[in-house]
C-alpha cells in the first residue's frame, strides 16, 4: 500500500508511519514541522514539507498517487480553541477542506481521519458509544465534527470513502523506543506529569479533588498510541476493501482517575511528584469513559497495550532519554 500520512510528523503520525512501515508500505508523510519533529520522521519515509492551509502544496503531493491518505494535521488543545478560534478554523476546517477537496480531484478514493471524543461533548451515559449525540463543548471538538460532516457530502457527491477514529485520550510512547521526539509543549495530563517527574515543572495542578468517583478525582479511558496506531493500518486496509464508510471510537474502556495516574507514574518513576489540587475547569465531566464495541466488530481492534503500567513505563523511558535537553 502507498499511503500519505498528513501531519506524520507530529506524535501519534510517528507512530502510525512505523507501523505501516514495519509491514512493508510505502509511506509519505507531509507536514509543515509547527509541531512535528523532523528527528522523528523514519528514514524510510518520504518527506514533503507543506502546509494543508495551502492548496496548491497539497494539491501538489496528492497528484503523485496514494492508494490512501491519512489526515493527522490538527490542532488539538480544547483550551487554546476557545481563546484562538482563528487559529483552529484556519487549520482545522479550511486546511480540512483543502485536503479533501485535493483529494477528490486527485481521484484518491480512501481516506482516514483523525477524529475525537471531543465532538461528543459532556457525556449523556456511560461508555459514549457512537451513537452518542454530538454537542462538543469546545471549538477544537466542533472543527473535528465539522470535518466528519464535509467528509459525509464528499462521499455523497464525490464518492470519497472514509473512516473516521474517535480518539479518547491518546497516551504512551512506542515500547521499543522507536520515538524519542518529545511533543512541544504538551497540555495533556500523561506528559505534564512527566515534567513534574523529570523536574521540569515544579507541581502538578489537579482540577478538582471533589468529583463524583471513587477518589473524586476526574476520570478518563486512556488508550496506547501504538493501539492508535494499528486502528489506522486496520481502517485502510478495511477501506481498501471497498468497504462502507465508519465512524468508530478508540478507547481502553477502562477509566483511569487522576490520582491513579500519578500513583502509578511516583512508582514506576520513583519520584515524589507534588500535587496542587485546584478548582474545576468549566465543561470537565466526572468520567468519561469509551464503548470501542464498533471497532472491536468491524476492524478487528482492539487496546493491547493500554494498561496504565504500559503508557506510563513507556512515556517515562522517553522523558529520561530526552533529560539533558529537557534540563538546558
Amino acid at each position: 500500500m502507498n499511503v500519505l500520512l498528513v501531519g506524520g510528523a507530529g506524535y501519534i503520525g510517528t507512530h502510525v508511519a512505523l507501523q505501516f512501515l514495519e509491514r512493508g508500505d510505502q509511506v509519505g508523510i507531509f507536514d509543515n514541522l509547527s509541531s512535528g519533529l523532523k528527528s522523528n520522521i523514519d528514514e524510510r519515509a518520504t518527506f514533503f514539507e507543506g502546509d494543508i492551509r495551502s492548496y496548491e502544496e497539497i494539491s501538489d503531493v496528492l497528484n503523485q498517487g496514494w492508494d490512501a491518505v491519512i489526515h493527522l494535521a490538527a490542532f488539538k488543545a480544547a483550551g487554546e480553541s476557545m481563546v484562538a478560534p482563528e487559529k483552529y478554523s484556519q487549520n482545522n476546517i479550511a486546511g480540512s477542506l483543502n485536503l479533501i477537496t485535493a483529494c477528490a480531484k486527485a481521484k484518491i478514493k480512501n481516506f482516514i481521519l483523525s477524529s475525537s471524543a471531543a465532538v461528543y461533548g459532556e457525556p449523556e451515559y456511560l461508555p459514549v458509544d457512537e451513537n452518542h449525540p454530538t454537542h462538543p463543548t469546545n471549538y477544537y471538538g466542533y472543527t473535528k465534527l465539522a470535518i466528519e460532516e464535509n467528509l459525509e457530502w464528499y462521499s455523497q457527491l464525490r464518492g470519497l470513502s472514509y473512516v473516521s477514529l474517535r480518539y479518547f485520550n491518546a497516551a504512551g510512547y512506542d515500547s521499543d523506543g522507536r520515538v524519542l521526539g518529545l511533543e512541544a509543549n504538551p497540555a495533556n495530563l500523561i506528559p505534564v506529569v512527566m515534567e513534574v517527574a523529570i523536574g521540569t515543572r515544579p507541581n502538578l495542578l489537579v482540577f478538582g479533588n471533589d468529583w463524583d468517583t471513587p477518589d473524586k478525582t476526574g476520570v478518563r479511558d486512556y488508550v496506547h498510541v501504538t493501539d492508535l496506531a494499528n486502528a489506522h493500518v486496520l481502517a485502510a486496509d478495511y477501506l481498501m476493501e471497498g468497504k462502507e464508510n465508519l465512524i468508530v471510537n478508540l478507547g481502553s474502556e477502562n477509566g483511569l482517575s487522576v490520582q491513579q495516574i500519578v500513583d502509578t507514574a511516583r512508582e514506576i518513576t520513583g519520584r515524589p511528584i507534588p500535587v496542587e489540587y485546584v478548582e474545576r475547569r468549566k465543561g470537565d465531566p466526572a468520567k468519561l469513559i469509551a464503548s470501542s464495541k464498533a471497532a472491536k466488530k468491524t476492524l478487528g481492534w482492539k487496546a493491547e497495550h493500554s494498561s496504565a503500567e504500559n503508557i506510563i513505563a513507556s512515556t517515562w523511558r522517553v522523558y529520561l532519554a530526552n533529560q539533558k535537553r529537557l534540563e538546558s
